[in-house]
């Protein structure tokens, strides 16, 4: 199996240029490729999937009847970012975690943003993701969004955009780093030789950002992982996370409220928890202060946390900001808080509460991708250019019932990435996911982070539930003096 058939068909390719030949960092991947033995590539990649399966990497979708596990497609040709365009990436995604925390923490107190009238109030106050039970809230060191994940593309002008801001349970960094293990498996010395960025000391930085924001006072906090359960569609990522970090897994029913404190329960009786890495939604977290139905939560969490007795990460109530009306305006909330411009912009947004371009989207339907403000997984979505005219007018009846409830966009070209189709490669279509990490001292962006592939020929819809798969991303630096991954056994290269 080898390159010399792929076509880019027109569209940006992460590992070719338009004249078929590889970018810059690309080359000693294709080459290896290009000289493995027929169907070496594939005995490779079925090894890779059986790993996965081996190793219970896996996801629930919603909804499947069969109720069973799934793993996450995983294609081990790579996609190459170069360090210099990495740099430029993860200044401006500091940049925007910034004001975006700046942002949350005005809306729920002195709320400046919507007095001087860059934001509607009404768009704020409905938002999905805004909690009243968060007005008047200060957490730790003033940090509200600690782990985000934002979704960039890459267009077929060769830039990278902004697609959305995930700061409430932003789920995907584990896939990150196991993807990381088995391309070291399976390309171990080109691995070696195109220096890498690594990823894998992602789960001592998160616990160290953790800790630094422990309440104040708190010498030794003690940090723990809270899941809804094994039932929840990431709760591998949730046990893999808790044990990387030498941290405790938690359901609900194992913390309580005891005289103002959040306690777990342990074997050895009731121990303090200091700082709680969440995992569930603001909804189910305090039957007292959210959903009086839910049997996931904690009575009494948001009273001790409002009280500085415990820090929860993220802080509730961050979902205002990653609600798709607002995203609309995060280019003016970076000018606002931080009198910067945008160093990543977003994708052209058209607001279906604003009647003129209400009227634009109803009348392109055809042309653009329409997406409703509170849903995620590529659900809730119109693919313009893909739907048929029935979808159309059906979306179009929702627009004009709840316009305040979509957002429209261009359908962008987005960039490819070659895949194993078979015995040969097809481009398929990218987003990328890094994480980035808020803590007391710095903002720390993951080198590359989690590229997910739409597997369905033609697709746009990356996700996993939609049937999309992954990558592993290498930023490469070009310079050498890359810090090195954890090293692999020589049973682990074989």
């Amino acid at each position: 199996m080898k390159f010399d058939s792929y076509d880019t068909e027109g569209f940006y390719d992460e590992i070719f240029d338009a004249q078929g030949q590889p970018r810059p960092g690309a080359n000693l991947v294709v080459e290896r490729i290009n000289a493995l033995p027929e169907s070496e590539l594939q005995r490779r990649q079925g090894a890779a999937e059986r790993t996965l399966l081996n190793l219970g990497i896996t996801f629930n979708v919603y909804g499947n009847e069969a109720q069973t596990e799934k793993i996450f497609p995983f294609d081990i040709v790579p996609r190459i970012i170069q360090a210099e365009e990495w740099t430029d990436l993860e200044n401006g995604l500091k940049q925007r975690i910034r004001a975006l925390n700046n942002f949350i923490d005005d809306v729920y107190n002195e709320q400046k943003i919507i007095k001087d009238g860059i934001i509607p109030e009404d768009l704020v106050f409905s938002a999905d993701g805004y909690r009243k039970a968060c007005i008047g809230l200060k957490p730790p060191a003033g940090i509200w969004c600690h782990i985000t994940g934002t979704d960039l593309v890459r267009s077929g002008d060769g830039k990278y955009y902004v697609l959305e801001d995930n700061l409430r349970c932003p789920s995907g960094v584990s896939y990150v780093m196991e993807n990381r293990l088995l391309m070291k498996r399976t390309f171990p010395m080109v691995f070696d030789a195109c220096n890498v960025l690594p990823v894998t000391d992602y789960p001592s930085r998160l616990l160290d950002m953790l800790q630094g924001v422990a309440p104040s006072g708190v010498r030794s906090p003690v940090v723990a992982v809270w899941t809804p359960g094994v039932y929840n569609s990431a709760y591998f990522e949730h046990s893999f996370l808790a044990q990387q970090m030498g941290v405790r897994l938690v359901e609900g029913s194992d913390l309580i409220v005891h005289r103002g404190e959040v306690m777990m329960q342990t074997t050895k009786g009731l121990e303090r928890v200091d700082v709680i890495y969440r995992r569930i939604d603001d909804d189910f977290m305090d039957p007292k202060a959210f959903r009086a139905d839910s049997m996931l939560g904690v009575p009494g969490m948001m009273e001790a946390y409002a009280k500085g007795r415990v820090t929860l990460a993220n802080a509730p109530g961050t979902g205002v900001a990653d609600d798709k009306a607002i995203y609309a305006y995060v280019p003016e909330i970076i000018r606002y808080y931080l009198g910067e411009e945008p160093i990543l912009n977003n994708v052209p947004t058209y607001a279906c509460w604003r009647p003129d371009e209400c009227q634009y989207v109803l009348e392109n339907l055809d042309k653009l991708v329409v997406k409703a403000v509170n849903e995620s997984g590529g659900y809730g979505m119109l693919v313009g250019p893909h739907a048929t005219a029935a979808e159309r007018v059906e979306f179009a009846d929702r627009i004009k019932a709840h316009p305040r409830t979509y957002i429209a966009q261009p359908t962008l070209a987005l960039s490819r990435v070659p895949v194993m189709v078979g015995d040969h490669f097809e481009g398929r279509h990218v987003d990328l996911r890094p994480y980035i990490l808020y803590g007391k001292e710095e903002i720390y962006v993951l080198p590359g982070g989690l590229t997910r592939v739409a597997l369905k020929k033609g697709s746009l819809v990356v996700n996993s539930s939609q049937g999309g798969g992954s990558k592993d991303t290498w930023v490469i630096d070009a310079e050498g003096g890359a810090s090195p991954e954890s090293p692999l056994s020589q049973q682990e290269v074989q």
